[in-house]
């Protein structure tokens, strides 16, 4: 079994919101559904795979600047700031729990308990 763990964070590297889709899914999905549930935010900082032309749209009618780089396919390159690292940051802080990284759950429901309760000691306790 494959999934794929989308992510909210504060300034701070601290995840907000959590959502698991499965493996074989975009992250155009992922994105749709945070983007509905997104805390007044400045910035947002993303990964390649949330490059789209109708999410940063939909970012900045919320008065949010995205910070995702753009995918190799874009004919011109969009310039993005090097502060995205905060978001690997948080991601790192996840997977040093062993049980998060090696997935030893089956459930997409299971698993993500284990990755609530890292993030919870790791970024808020």
């Amino acid at each position: 079994m494959n999934t794929k763990l989308h992510a909210v964070g504060d300034r701070l590297g601290r995840p907000l919101n959590l959502l698991i889709t499965a493996g074989q899914i975009s992250d155009y999905v992922g994105a749709r559904a945070l983007c509905s549930n997104l805390p007044k935010l400045e910035w947002l900082l993303g990964d390649r795979g949330y490059d789209a032309d109708w999410f940063r749209e939909a970012l900045e009618d919320k008065g949010i600047k995205a910070c995702i780089p753009g995918r190799k396919q874009r004919k011109r390159p969009i310039k993005y700031d090097k502060r995205r690292n905060r978001i690997e940051i948080m991601f790192i802080r996840l997977k040093a729990w062993r049980r998060v990284t090696t997935r030893y759950d089956r459930s997409s429901v299971v698993f993500l308990s284990p990755i609530a309760l890292a993030a919870l000691v790791s970024s808020w306790l």
